[in-house]
């Protein structure tokens, strides 16, 4: 049964309450800026449905990526403040932060070093690698954004196929200082088994610092909802995850 032996049936249990996380880090609510929410009427859906699931603060966090997303700080500062507005004007009351999710290539050293970064919480930034291709000078980057004063967390590691059936890095990025995130939905399946798998062996080595969404659209919320009675989820909750040190 391997990584899936220490999950128990789900049947009959009660599902997981989502307020106890209280901030979700690391999704894609700003309208029309990158490949999550495409309108303001979505972005507002998403979070009617955040405010529901018991979150009480969301940090989102648009994609910034050199020739395709190309976004700044000024962009994704003004589009945030219009999703404030237009959040309040429809009464929801759930507090809305906005940094980025930056994209490690060539020009992530030279933000660093220049400063054009948007951190939340003071300081942390929310940085992806490659998908496919291991990136050769991630401890590079983590040297720097620390020395520089940043808090490194880097985004959906368990979703990197390049460190599947291992957690040798993950191991050596927590000694480095760097805070791991994990997606909800790697834990439903929906990037598929080898992704599910490599999350539960990253909780079961407590190895996940923050939880988030990776919320592009509402379907998201709601495969999130439907598994929330998995023990998956249990064992996630059960880690010391610093979600609600974020708000």
């Amino acid at each position: 049964m391997g990584i899936f032996s220490f999950l128990k049936s789900n049947r009959h249990q009660e599902p997981v309450d989502l307020s106890e996380l209280q901030v979700d880090l690391h999704s894609h609510l700003l309208p029309g800026i990158d490949d999550g929410s495409k309108s303001m009427d979505h972005s507002l859906g998403m979070l009617r449905k955040f405010q529901e699931l018991g979150y009480r603060k969301v940090i989102t966090t648009p994609h910034v990526m050199n020739g395709v997303y190309n976004n700044t700080t000024a962009g994704i500062i003004t589009k945030r403040d219009e999703l404030r507005d237009a959040a309040k004007a429809i009464g929801l009351t759930i507090e809305i932060e906005a940094s980025a999710e930056y994209y490690f290539d060539e020009t992530l050293f030279e933000r660093v070093k220049s400063g054009d970064l948007l951190p939340f919480h003071t300081n942390c930034i929310l940085f992806e690698c490659s998908f496919r291709n291991e990136p050769t000078q991630l401890e590079d980057l983590v040297f720097d954004l620390i020395s520089s004063g940043y808090q490194p967390i880097i985004a959906h590691f368990e979703r990197y196929i390049y460190f599947h059936d291992s957690t040798k890095m993950a191991h050596r990025l927590r000694e480095l200082g760097v805070w791991i995130q994990l997606n909800n939905n790697s834990l439903t399946g929906h990037y598929g088994p080898e992704v599910k798998k490599q999350a539960l062996l990253l909780i079961k080595e407590g190895l996940v610092d923050i939880a988030g969404t990776d919320c592009h659209r509402i379907e998201h919320l709601h495969i999130l909802e439907k598994h929330l009675s998995d023990e998956a989820f249990r064992q996630l909750m059960r880690l010391p995850l610093r979600n609600k040190e974020l708000g």
